[in-house]
């Protein structure tokens, strides 16, 4: 599709155009990105060092993490350099690598957050065969799976857009490479490609937040029968994932799920689950569980 084009390179419009909010908007994500980083490699170091932290919570919380570093890293840091360049230029194959990994480690999020649903209701609604359904061998599984249904998403979205030709403009009124930016100075009608990513995005955000909820739903209705002590443990544990589930699939089905058309806050929206749901994972998975806190102490002080 390439060779049809008569646009090679792609110039980022960005967060904004003012010099001094871009000043502003560079030490802000800065100190965003490098707070994502730390936080989510700090869990992965810990979950992968401890030998407190091995249950399949664990294991999929650290999958979780290494998706929130890598998902940040797809549009963090080409946003914190486009801040301080005249042109932000991005090629045609740029662009279409970040956005297969844009999609790639997006999707593996959800998938992981799907698997830690399924995980919470094997653990609170039948204890009992809890170790041999949630396995080691099972878990390897479902994860390498999700892996699979990223790749074929991601590969989804490159399919789509290596149909967009480009004859002119070149601005994308965002900033990163994103399929509906792309589709709005594509040189053809791009109706069906809309409805294919709404088909396939907007899908997957979708009917993953309903079966969420409704894992949710029966967890909570479960609890009914548990002492006390347990309803409030489970409680805890499941708030801390609910709370991760709205703030990152909000904003998703806000953007995937609308007909082919953009609105000023779009940019906003993407900054929020894109830079500041891998930012906020991990705080609320530390700051509501005290065996992770309590590894990430022990953690510390044997290095120190």
């Amino acid at each position: 599709m390439m060779m049809n084009n008569t646009v090679t390179e792609f110039i980022l419009f960005g967060l904004t155009q003012d010099g001094e909010k871009q000043k502003v908007i560079f030490g802000i994500f800065l100190i965003l990105y490098l707070l994502t980083l730390l936080w989510n490699l700090l869990i992965v170091v810990t979950i992968k060092t401890s030998v407190t932290l091995g249950s399949p919570m664990y294991f999929f919380l650290f999958y979780l993490s290494f998706a929130d570093a890598c998902f940040s890293t797809t549009t963090a840091p080409r946003l914190i350099v486009d801040t301080v360049t005249q042109k932000k230029i991005i090629s045609y194959n740029e662009c279409i690598i970040q956005l297969f990994a844009f999609h790639l480690f997006g999707c593996m999020e959800i998938f992981v957050l799907l698997i830690m649903a399924f995980d919470r209701y094997v653990a609170i609604c039948k204890p009992l065969r809890y170790t041999t359904i949630m396995s080691r061998r099972v878990c390897v599984v479902l994860v390498i799976l999700a892996w699979i249904g990223s790749c074929i998403h991601s590969l989804a979205q490159i399919f789509l857009a290596l149909k967009l030709p480009f004859c002119g403009p070149n601005v994308i009124d965002h900033y990163f490479c994103a399929l509906q930016p792309l589709m709005k100075i594509a040189c053809m009608d791009t109706y069906m490609i809309n409805l294919l990513l709404v088909s396939n995005s907007g899908a997957i955000c979708t009917v993953s937040f309903i079966i969420l909820l409704m894992s949710y739903a029966v967890i909570l209705y479960s609890l009914r029968n548990h002492s006390a002590e347990g309803r409030l443990k489970a409680l805890s544990t499941c708030t801390s994932h609910f709370l991760v589930v709205v703030i990152f699939f909000g904003p998703c089905i806000f953007i995937y799920t609308r007909p082919q058309t953009t609105f000023p806050v779009d940019k906003i929206v993407a900054v929020f689950y894109s830079i500041g749901t891998p930012l906020l994972n991990p705080l609320i998975y530390t700051l509501r569980n005290a065996e992770v806190k309590n590894a990430m102490k022990k953690l510390w002080c044997s290095k120190l």
